[in-house]
């Protein structure tokens, strides 16, 4: 199945990623960039990455002499990213800021939030909305809109989690609930074109499956 294709041209490319997909090359043509080169005939080269349970809109390099201004602008946080996320549970506010500290554990994949820096710890900050909130059995599930201000390993899903409101079916960082994976969607990217200095700003809409088809569908235009 072809994918999603939001925005080309010969430097740069937006695409749909697809939940299960790896962000990088997988060896067997399965992965993002070997998918777009193939439905582009180009070669492809990642700039940013999504965690592979997670799908949405991704930016992608065309052109091996704009892909390092790219990771540059990545790096120096220039890319604008904005997500969903289906948190069990409801925010204590309706909007806010978490800030926290946050140590990876390459060994197992996994970060934490921990109380004081030393070595291998960095900050992580993002802003976040509540945009609906429904029930579910005993419980609730809110839908969150989140602009991450740094881009650390499994910021978002850590980030709530640590607050007592893990992302549904996110089983590495507390949740139970098995009906689905990751409910985190990459909505939006913006960014300055490499070349032609442009402001561009790609969105999608998450897949009409559970979680997603719980919540008000007009939720899900950019704003």
């Amino acid at each position: 199945m072809d994918l999603e294709i939001l925005y080309q041209d010969p430097y740069v490319a937006v695409a749909v990623k697809p939940a299960g997909v790896l962000s990088e090359p997988d060896g067997k043509g399965g992965g993002m960039p070997e998918r777009l080169a193939a439905q582009l005939g180009s070669e492809i080269f990642t700039v940013h990455r999504l965690d592979r349970a997670v799908g949405g809109v991704m930016l992608f390099s065309r052109d091996r002499a704009v892909t390092g201004r790219l990771t540059a602008a990545v790096a120096e946080r220039k890319l604008r990213k904005e997500y969903l996320a289906a948190l069990t549970g409801v925010p204590e506010e309706p909007e806010g800021v978490l800030e926290d500290l946050l140590f990876r554990d390459a060994a197992k994949n996994k970060s934490y939030v921990v109380k004081r820096p030393r070595k291998g710890v960095r900050d992580a900050r993002l802003r976040y909305r509540l945009l609906q909130t429904v029930p579910d059995g005993d419980g609730a599930l809110s839908l969150v809109q989140v602009q991450l201000e740094t881009g650390r390993t499994h910021q978002i899903r850590v980030q709530f989690a640590s607050r007592k409101l893990p992302l549904l079916g996110d089983g590495r960082y507390g949740s139970r609930d098995r009906r689905c994976e990751v409910a985190l969607f990459s909505r939006a990217v913006g960014f300055d074109h490499p070349v032609t200095g442009q402001a561009l700003c790609l969105s999608a809409r998450p897949p009409k499956e559970f979680p997603w088809n719980l919540f008000d569908e007009q939720l899900y235009d950019l704003t």
